[in-house]
């Protein structure tokens, strides 16, 4: 038996695959896909870790988190600024939240804003931050004391109570203008490419509204006699204030909802669960057939199969859109054990989802709940499914046909620089032309042998390299026989793209020389990885050759014996391994894929879970 060293296995989980090598395992994703994911930070959820942690402290865990979300093809974040009817950003209309610096109404010493800071850093990254903002919630039941300014003591006749749960009153005038204020505040101060909220209308079980709500129905029914009807109206109502509160002051913010994700018990057939329509008052379809939103992501956050079955559920989200935007929510903490105690999701669960969304023309992309789970925990090696599979190639959010379709203007000279022995630096300068504001800018890199014909090429989404909100990228050419070629645009907030840049060409420095030849396999990851029943292990032969294919444990044991010494044709291919040796399942841990071609030996780290 030819053993493996703990050397090498240290190595082969460091190391990795160009992205070329990668795209033999998937088809690229789509050039323009809503990826977003949820930063919660009531009872600080995603962040900050501590409420009484340093400015820099918390400043660097955010950078952190962003860092990785980027990294691993992220390309919205839903920031949380509002958890309790209180601010993660200056505002004299609420508090500084508890969920900050521990004691609401205090502001961060030494001072700074959080929602300032996440959306330079997220537009340094060519990321869209979206303000999240939780409407209705004013004390969850919260034992730490309210600051003076809070609702809960200014006008605690805009509130509704439930033992210790208090919200505002949905069917108040006074309570749909302070949304709406509180909204058009953030719109108008900051720079934010979205405003969100979440599903917490009418409270939950158990505490469901019975008849705390009566006087406020019988002094302003407006018309209704059903007082379900008349309590989704004031949702309705609120909802449509808020759009034309952001449509008056900046009509490019985008406005989003994400609702419960199963709208009534029964819809579509075969579904059963919690009813938002009768329960919680949310009409969340009614907000599509008025277009008083530009987006819902529905948190479906169930897996295939069962009662609330995710391969029915957003579908049928995604035929109620009426041409506006649909973002099903993907429950990635059910992946982890630090974010879930339930049964986990399996590991090809949220990959399949993702698949989901892309293969139904009706959804526009998807967001994740929650950011540690992308960030942090290991969520069933996710975060290495979207780098070397799911999110290999960048994406620019989806373009709303209702919004400006302007475009901005061309980008100043792009120019190249070797800064180093592998790595490029772009440089090019901001456009001073153009009908529309730039947010960012869309990167392309196009292999060809000689000047590449551009308008194929710039739709081609293999091309996109990356998204940034600077004006310089740095990249690592690979060395091959022909040429890179280059090219910027600019992008809107609408992600309508502006006139190419010139091109700039680049001859991949070649290390192989100096290496020696170029191999003659190319071990791709496999997929799904990790994994539970089995997994794709794909290759590629650069001429035929004769091919031994291995699984060895971490001590150097072999496992099972995949290809044994055969000869194989040049071209990609690929084998199953079903977690198996000699018919018996393997135990959970990590192990070793070794090919060996004619000499050549490529390896690849991958774990099996139980």
């Amino acid at each position: 038996m030819r053993a493996l060293s703990l050397f090498l296995l240290a190595a082969l989980i460091a190391g990795g695959t160009t992205a070329e090598a990668q795209s033999l395992v998937t088809p690229v994703g789509p050039k323009q896909e809503f990826r977003g994911a949820w930063i919660a930070t009531v009872i600080n959820l995603d962040w900050p870790n501590s409420r009484n942690g340093s400015t820099f402290g918390q400043q660097a865990e955010l950078r952190s988190m962003l860092d990785q979300l980027q990294a691993s093809g992220v390309n919205a974040v839903m920031f949380q600024v509002r958890a309790e009817s209180d601010a993660l950003y200056q505002s004299d209309l609420e508090p500084w939240s508890y969920w900050l610096t521990g004691e609401q109404g205090v502001a961060p010493d030494p001072y700074y804003d959080p929602l300032e800071f996440v959306i330079e850093e997220a537009h340094a990254r060519g990321m869209e931050l979206h303000a999240w903002l939780n409407p209705y919630r004013a004390d969850r039941g919260s034992s730490y004391p309210k600051a003076d300014n809070h609702v809960t003591n200014t006008n605690p006749e805009w509130l509704l109570e439930f033992g210790d749960i208090k919200i505002y009153n949905p069917g108040l005038q006074a309570a749909r203008d302070r949304m709406a204020t509180v909204v058009a505040d953030i719109v108008r101060r900051y720079d934010v490419d979205g405003m969100h909220i979440d599903d917490y209308f009418y409270p939950y079980p158990p505490n469901n509204i019975s008849n705390q709500d009566a006087d406020t129905f019988q002094a302003d029914p407006r018309g209704f006699v059903s007082i379900g009807d008349w309590r989704r109206d004031n949702v309705n109502l609120m909802v449509a204030q808020v759009q034309d509160s952001i449509n008056a002051l900046k009509p490019e913010v985008k406005w989003g909802v994400s609702p419960f994700g199963i709208w009534k018990n029964g819809v579509p057939s075969g579904i059963s669960g919690l009813d938002a329509y009768n329960t919680i008052y949310a009409d969340a379809v009614s907000w599509m057939d008025n277009e008083t939103v530009d987006y819902l992501a529905p948190q479906t956050y169930w897996a295939f199969g069962g009662g609330q079955d995710f391969g029915r559920l957003a579908p049928w989200w995604g035929e109620q859109r009426n041409d506006r935007h649909v973002y099903p929510g993907l429950g990635l903490y059910r992946s982890d054990n630090n974010t879930y105690s339930g049964a986990r999701f399996q590991p090809n669960e949220i990959p399949r989802q993702i698949r989901l969304t892309r293969e139904d023309e009706n959804l526009q992309g998807h967001i994740l709940f929650r950011a540690k789970n992308v960030s942090l925990y290991a969520s069933q090696g996710f975060r290495d499914s979207l780098k070397t599979d799911l999110y290999r190639r960048a994406a620019l959010t989806p373009t709303m046909a209702w919004k400006s379709l302007d475009a901005p203007g061309t980008p100043g000279p792009l120019a190249s620089e070797w800064t180093g022995a592998l790595d490029v630096t772009l440089t090019w300068s901001a456009p001073t032309d153009g009908a529309a504001e730039t947010r960012r800018y869309a990167v392309y890199k196009i292999l060809s042998e000689g000047e590449p014909n551009l308008a194929m090429a710039l739709e081609d989404p293999a091309n996109l390299v990356a998204v940034t909100g600077e004006t310089t990228f740095v990249d690592r050419p690979n060395a091959d026989a022909l040429n890179w070629y280059y090219v910027v645009r600019a992008v809107s907030s609408n992600s309508i793209e502006g006139a190419p840049s010139n091109i700039v060409m680049i001859e991949g420095r070649d290390t192989a020389s100096e290496a020696g030849p170029a191999p003659l396999a190319s071990l791709l990851p496999p997929r799904p990885n990790p994994f539970s029943r089995e997994t794709e292990v794909a290759f590629t032969l650069r001429e035929p050759g004769r091919v031994t294919l291995r699984v060895m444990d971490v001590l150097g044991r072999e496992v099972s014996v995949l290809v044994d010494d055969e000869p194989r044709a040049a071209g990609a291919q690929s084998v199953t391994w079903d977690a198996r040796s000699n018919g018996a399942a393997v135990a959970s841990g990590t192990y070793v894929i070794v090919l060996d071609a004619d000499g050549d030996r490529q390896t690849r780290a991958v774990t099996v879970v139980r």
